[in-house]
């Protein structure tokens, strides 16, 4: 900690009682202080060589949203040093406040805590506030410790920002409470029927696929196997056409459930909220919203529509479907056509509501609270389709954009993966263009991963292997707390206007991408390396003071797809043609050090960010332990620098099948029937 506990008490004591939307701040002598919310979130020393500095101060509020602004400047323009501590939680994010001008585009995710030298913010999600410093005139590096992060700043002018309620405000996330809510933090994989069979599934070809998937896919981390439309009885309506299956499904949904919880898998269903029983939505009149002539509305792709502001609608039409499926035994939760449910619904009624005194978006949310509260919260609710604001806070993740994958999506909603929602693309087929593609950026990003293949494809085709390199995802923080295309989340406000959901909306995720580059940032306690998925060739030159990295460090770089190293590069890269074969690059760059080191695995296109628990140069040795899956060849790469002479490996739980020298590359393939932990070492003299 760098700051005085005499006068931070001091601090604290006079600023006692303050508004929670408003940080104080507080200048004495040279130490600097910032409360927010009866806390201390950072204390820092200004210096200076031989100057005097002027602190200067103001807190405006614009359109409901705080700007607290400080600068530190001298009047000569001489150097000016801050060295201080930021306080953050586990939920807090070392990472970029806003975009550079003139630089590639690159959307960064971290696993870990950040140490990348982009960043110049810290956001902490437990109280959704951002502190931030301006890069233009200042250096500034951010280093994570224990208890948070030290932040040294040096430049002729210093510039801090701090943004209360920065994604409630800010952002126009006007839902987003963190402390009423987690971030689902467990790897979401899994397998949806819909591209694989559309409406036409039955029993037999989802137990015929979770007797594939078990094997093929599950051991490498593939959790969920969820069915989509076509097991419910037409017309949609009273619960029980959800809670009894039609005659494609004869077993009965509990059975079906129990069959795929047999094979190690966990069931997952499809459900909409549409209304489509004409009948019984006459039947029953006052469970529906109006329209002008005092009928149950009616709307596109939502039937009738069912009336959230009512407590009676809750109960007899929501509460049976969703304790019923639980009931069932299914954990994992897609909720469909609520986008129209709010536009054809909601939206297009709200004299409806306004006559009632009953708010819309509370009306809608009701809706989605119910799901949640018989679902559980133990259970996954993913909210589909399309951007969602009214739904953060309740759905652990959304689709957000139209059917088909969106690599688009990634770059327009970057920054509310895993601090708002999970993000879903939309479901993964594996063809010969986009299996790759679309595998290496969903694990990039810690997005929601499903394929959608029939099953043959997972017993018949080499690209399984884009697949099983790149799952289980790992639990990523944005590295940007900006969107690298901002065009559609700048206009999330709309979604309140809209009365059709027949097609994307302006702030719904597009089909065209604005980068090709998905940065991984692994951040582990033995060692920090990056990962980047190239998607496509736009970029020709890849900069690594751009990427985060040191400029003036040596690094060696290694293709996962092709296993192929590159050689070892300082400032910068040029990756190169992309193999149609693949589609794709991943590369690994890894800061060069001065004995034998590891490059890269196999197992996870992490390169190793996955399943190594440790690695240790010691005693002329190099040392680890991997977790690895039974019966699957585990490769290790390793950089051997030629003053060091190799002697030989040691293997426990695991059998030695190949120890091979390429150049500077040992490739050591080792191999176990049981899986677990495998410990290894390489010895040199």
């Amino acid at each position: 900690m760098r700051f005085f506990p005499i006068t931070l008490a001091l601090v604290l004591s006079a600023f006692s009682c303050f508004s929670q939307k408003t940080a104080l701040i507080e200048h004495k002598k040279d130490s600097l202080f910032i409360v927010y919310d009866h806390a201390a979130i950072f204390s820092g020393k200004v210096s200076t060589t031989g100057s005097s500095y002027i602190v200067q101060q103001q807190s405006e509020t614009v359109n409901g949203c705080t700007y607290q602004i400080v600068t530190v400047r001298t009047k000569e323009l001489k150097p000016i040093q801050l060295n201080a501590h930021i306080t953050g939680s586990e939920q807090s994010v070392a990472c970029e406040s806003e975009p550079a001008d003139g630089l590639i585009k690159v959307v960064r995710h971290v696993f870990g805590k950040s140490t990348s030298l982009l960043n110049n913010a810290v956001y902490e999600r437990s109280q959704d506030w951002l502190f931030s410093v301006d890069k233009f005139y200042s250096k500034v590096k951010i280093i994570p410790r224990d208890k948070g992060y030290d932040l040294d700043v040096s430049g002729w002018e210093i510039v801090i920002r701090f943004r209360p309620l920065y994604y409630q405000k800010h952002r126009g996330l006007s839902y987003f409470n963190p402390s009423a809510y987690n971030i689902w933090k467990k790897p979401v994989v899994g397998w949806c029927s819909w591209f694989a069979y559309f409406d036409q599934i039955n029993e037999k070809e989802i137990k015929e696929t979770a007797d594939v998937i078990s094997e093929k896919l599950k051991p490498f981390g593939l959790e969920y196997l969820q069915i989509d439309d076509g097991y419910q009885q037409l017309p949609v309506g009273l619960p029980d056409t959800w809670l009894q299956a039609n005659k494609k499904f004869p077993s009965g949904l509990k059975n079906l459930a129990s069959y795929i919880n047999s094979k190690g898998l966990t069931p997952g269903v499809w459900t909409n909220v549409s209304f489509a029983d004409s009948a019984a939505a006459f039947k029953n009149k006052e469970l529906f919203v109006k329209d002008h002539t005092g009928a149950p509305a009616l709307g596109n792709w939502v039937g009738y529509v069912m009336d959230g502001g009512n407590p009676e609608t809750i109960q007899q039409l929501i509460t049976p479907v969703y304790k019923g499926l639980n009931n069932d035994g299914f954990n994992y939760f897609k909720l469909d056509a609520i986008r129209h449910l709010k536009y054809e619904g909601y939206n297009s009624h709200k004299d409806y509501f306004k006559a009632k005194n009953i708010d819309r978006d509370e009306a809608f949310r009701n809706v989605a609270k119910e799901v949640r509260k018989q679902a559980g919260r133990d259970k996954f609710l993913l909210a589909c389709w399309g951007i969602r604001p009214e739904l953060v806070g309740i759905a652990d993740g959304c689709r957000i954009g139209n059917d088909g994958y969106s690599y688009a999506g990634l770059a327009q909603f970057n920054s509310y993966n895993n601090i708002i929602w999970r993000n879903d693309p939309d479901h993964i087929v594996l063809s010969a263009q986009e299996a790759y593609r679309s595998c290496t950026a969903t694990s990039l990003t810690g997005s929601l991963f499903m394929l959608t293949d029939k099953p043959e494809k997972y017993q018949n085709s080499p690209l399984i292997e884009a697949a099983r390199r790149s799952i289980p995802v790992l639990y990523t923080q944005p590295g940007q707390v900006y969107d690298v295309d901002p065009s559609r989340s700048a206009l999330i406000s709309q979604a309140d206007v809209e009365m059709s959901g027949s097609g994307p909306r302006p702030f719904d995720a597009s089909s065209t991408t604005t980068t090709g580059l998905f940065e991984l940032e692994i951040n582990k306690p033995f060692e920090n390396w990056v990962v980047l998925g190239r998607l496509d060739e736009r970029d020709k030159v890849l900069p690594f003071k751009e990427l985060g990295l040191d400029e003036k460090k040596e690094y060696l770089v290694f293709e996962f797809w092709s296993k192929k190293y590159e050689g070892v590069f300082k400032t910068q890269f040029i990756p190169g043609r992309i193999d149609t074969a693949i589609n794709c690059q991943v590369y690994c760059f890894r800061e060069k050090l001065a004995h034998p080191q590891l490059l890269a695995t196999n197992r996870h296109i992490s390169c190793g960010g996955l399943e190594l628990n440790d690695v240790e140069w010691k005693n002329r040795s190099l040392e680890g332990a991997s977790e690895v899956v039974a019966n699957d060849k585990y490769t290790i790469y390793i950089h051997e620098d030629k003053q060091f002479n190799f002697t030989g490996i040691s293997v426990k739980n695991a059998m030695l099948m190949t120890n091979e020298k390429d150049g500077d590359i040992r490739k050591i393939t080792l191999f176990s029937d049981k899986g677990g932990i495998v410990n290894w070492k390489v010895n040199y003299k």
